[in-house]
């Protein structure tokens, strides 16, 4: 919590050279927009200036900025129609970090240069007058100063008829109140009502007054117009005092505005740090002490594993539906039975493999109890049959739950109702179970901690363009990203800057499984990178254009500093092929809890902040998370089929990643495609490369050890392979003639029971499954063991040489 002063920037809109032309019979009706979402919530325009290939306007606007946020102001140049809609020329991004303080800079933005098109602006910023303003900030985003809007109506005579009298705060978190004066006298919703906005937004209380007919006046001969209310600016009004806006005979309407809720890190309900957070870290304490006497027995020690010698150890899942479901119980089992399990500090999951984990932590003491109860009733949800799924009963039950949540404050898709479909698959009944809960099963450090993992995605882009990494635990959830993280139990509430505004009850676990499963997510250019793995062909012709500036006076542009550019929109067919690639039949929405951020001035120079930085728009900071009403969650498997990113979070020191594949079709490609991202973003692990030839004929499990890399975890890759399980029934022990059957497991043809669509085994491939993903645990036990030694030792050798 610091405090700093704000500055006042002065933008001089001055004249436009050399204009292209938007119609074919004349020259641009032209006006400019400027936006800088940062200081004000209204987007500001010049004049008209009509018919004119080099218009002048000359007109003077001022914004109040805090110089510690990302001021990227937008202009953006139109031609004026009538009859359509106002055509967008282009717009030009500025960052205007890059305007030296008191001195006052003529900019020419030349947009096409050969045209010699170009748009000369004066800007000028120069200290504010007024108090500093206190702001937090974990170096990305930044949480500034909320007031409170306090609005009361009281209603002193009965209306004839219903109306409504409507309140709005522009850029504030509810946006629009509204009153209904009754005709028995009574209010409705009662008061006060609240509205939370940034102090220096310049904030705008307008007021909409029930409509009322003119009243003919005839001594005058003619009618009077219904009373308007002025704008009421908002930072004018006393603190903590009631002020009458509206007195009428039938009605009046007071404000009161309170001060600042900022003050503390501690008074904010969202958590802004990349560091673990105190439960985890407590956990953590914990954990490592079992795991250490867990090592000691399985790798037969003959010491006790001091704090810093103890590996942490991440077991990752893919996704693949009910066979990643089935698939995650025989590696559990099969990790139990080498007593590693204990060995283990975290378990994380997507799609189908959340599922059992799901149903695993249910048993506060899972990992110590024999999992054959648990595979038995999973056995039996696998099995069941699903034509129930759609039956009268079970849609008056999926309406009458949908409808619940909707009166809760959620708002509903297709995806809830997938994930009550789920909870039909997986359960007998309902399951109250929530997220919150699992933390029973973390209070002694008894199991792994689970990381469930979806990722955040937008409208009218792919993930490959757009996609932010979001986890869950029994903790937080919270992005990877942007180093902010809530409670379970206020996922889905309202916030606004940090604060909770409005409370929500915890979802149930059915609805987060539809969460991060939505198969329903799925988009055209989801199947075309199937086929090709390249977006190129598409982006060529449907994305719009972001292009360097050439600016004159060159102004030196520092690393955390943006480029100006110009963007260009595509054309209208060219975005109407766009959104059909992109459209997605649903997608799981959340109230988006990182609403009213702003992003630091520094942002694209924090470390942690760069390790997940992976989309198009990281370097346009008006059109990130922060400035959605609500999360788009879909299956972290349209990106990449992998859980692994959460415990590669550089503050978990993961030392030993065992990695267990679940897909369809290839069993590497997740794998390679995770190893090319973390590359690209300088996250280390393992580089996995195999021959075509060693694709053909995989093994059961694969070490990589890159030593000599720091931070670099051991990896254990188990894919899901048949290949010596069909001769033998355990390690070293050959199948009998009539026992071959058992062994004939058909994990890869597109024959394959198993694939991704299949939402009910037989008995006897659910047992083969399970048998196989265990056998192939038991099997390889020795690369495990090799790993852990490894693990240990080194942690050792840091040790010593730090």
């Amino acid at each position: 919590m610091t405090t700093f002063p704000c500055s006042l920037l002065t933008v001089r809109i001055i004249r436009m050279r050399n204009l292209r032309r938007a119609d074919a019979l004349s020259q641009s009706d032209c006006y400019v927009t400027l936006w800088l979402p940062t200081a004000s919530c209204e987007k500001l325009r010049t004049k008209t200036v009509n018919n004119s290939k080099n218009p002048v306007w000359n007109e003077t606007f001022y914004y109040r900025i805090q110089p510690e946020v990302k001021n990227l102001l937008e202009l953006s140049v139109y031609d004026e129609d009538t009859v359509s809609p106002d055509d967008l020329l282009f717009t030009i991004r500025f960052d205007v970090a890059r305007v030296p303080v008191d001195e006052r800079v003529v900019m020419h933005f030349k947009s096409d240069p050969k045209a010699q098109e170009d748009l000369e602006v004066e800007f000028l910023v120069e200290s504010a007058s007024g108090p500093p303003e206190t702001i937090l900030t974990n170096g990305v985003l930044v949480c500034r100063e909320v007031c409170t809007l306090e609005a009361e109506v009281n209603q002193t005579k009965r209306h004839k008829s219903k109306k409504d009298l409507s309140l709005s705060v522009k850029g504030s978190c509810e946006g629009t109140h509204s009153f209904k004066l009754g005709s028995d006298a009574i209010v409705t919703p009662p008061c006060p009502s609240t509205f939370h906005y940034v102090k220096y937004k310049e904030p705008i209380l307008d007021v909409s007054l029930p409509k009322s007919k003119p009243r003919y006046k005839p001594c005058t001969c003619s009618y009077s117009t219904p009373k308007e209310v002025p704008p009421v600016v908002l930072n004018s009004l006393p603190k903590g005092e009631k002020v009458p806006i509206v007195e009428e005979k039938k009605y009046n309407l007071h404000v009161k505005v309170n001060d600042c809720q900022c003050s503390c890190p501690e008074d904010l309900d969202v958590r802004l740090g990349y560091e673990l957070c105190p439960q985890e870290q407590e956990f953590l304490c914990k954990r490592k002490r079992r795991v250490a006497q867990a090592l000691k027995q399985v790798l037969q020690l003959d010491y006790d594993l001091q704090e810093h010698e103890v590996p942490v150890v991440a077991v990752i899942t893919t996704g693949g539906g009910t066979r990643s479901y089935t698939t995650t119980y025989g590696c559990m089992r099969g990790l139990q039975h080498l007593n590693l399990l204990d060995c283990i500090t975290y378990i994380s999951g997507l799609s189908g493999t959340s599922w059992a984990m799901s149903h695993l932590y249910r048993d506060a003491n899972w990992t110590q109890n024999d999992l054959y109860e648990k595979i038995h009733e999973a056995k039996k949800q696998a099995t069941k049959s699903k034509k129930d799924m759609f039956t009268k009963d079970r849609i008056k039950y999926y309406q009458q739950q949908l409808n619940q949540r909707k009166q809760e404050g959620y708002k509903t898709t297709f995806i809830d109702l997938w994930g009550l479909v789920i909870e039909y698959m997986c359960n007998d009944g309902k399951n109250n179970h929530k997220l919150s809960e699992q933390r029973e099963a973390l209070m002694y450090g008894q199991n792994p901690m689970p990381i469930y993992v979806t990722i955040n995605i937008k409208d009218k882009y792919s993930t490959h363009d757009f996609k932010e990494w979001v986890e869950f635990t029994p903790y937080e959830v919270g992005f990877l990203k942007y180093g902010a993280f809530i409670q379970p139990e206020d996922f889905g509430s309202e916030f606004f800057m940090g604060h909770l505004i409005k409370k929500l009850p915890e979802s149930r676990m059915c609805y987060l499984h539809g969460t991060w499963s939505s198969i329903f997510s799925v988009n055209l250019l989801y199947i075309w990178n199937r086929v090709s793995s390249s977006e190129e062909f598409w982006h060529r012709w449907t994305h719009d254009k972001l292009i360097d500036l050439d600016e004159d006076p060159y102004l030196p542009t520092k690393p955390y500093e943006i480029r100006s550019h110009m963007y260009v929109p595509a054309g209208e067919l060219a975005q109407k092929i766009r959104a059909v690639l992109t459209d997605r039949f649903s997608v799981s929405q959340y109230h988006n809890f990182l609403k009213g951020f702003q992003l630091h001035n520094y942002y694209l120079e924090n470390e942690c902040f760069q390790r997940w930085k992976a989309t198009t728009l990281d370097y346009c900071p008006n059109q990130l998370t922060e400035h959605e009403d609500y999360l788009g969650l879909v299956d972290a498997g349209f990106f990449i089929n992998t859980s692994c990113p959460p415990a590669l979070r550089k503050q978990r020191k993961v030392d030993v990643v065992v990695h267990f594949s679940y897909s369809a079709g290839s069993q590497t490609l997740p794998l390679e495609q995770a190893c090319t991202y973390y590359k690209q973003q300088g996250i280390p692990f393992p580089n996995v490369v195999l021959t075509e030839e060693e694709k053909k004929h995989l093994k059961e499990c694969y070490y990589f050890n890159e030593s000599e890399t720091p931070g670099c975890p051991i990896l254990i890759f188990f894919p899901l392979v048949n290949d010596t399980f069909r001769y033998y029934r355990a390690p070293g022990v050959k199948r009998s003639s009539n026992e071959m059957d058992a062994g004939n497991v058909d994990v890869s043809s597109c024959n394959s029971p198993y694939n991704t669509f299949s939402l009910t085994y037989s008995e006897d491939n659910f047992d083969k499954l399970v048998n196989l993903s265990e056998y192939n645990v038991l099997n390889n036990q020795h690369l495990i063991f090799r790993a852990l030694h490894a693990a240990v030792e080194r942690k050792r050798q840091q040790h010593y040489e730090n």
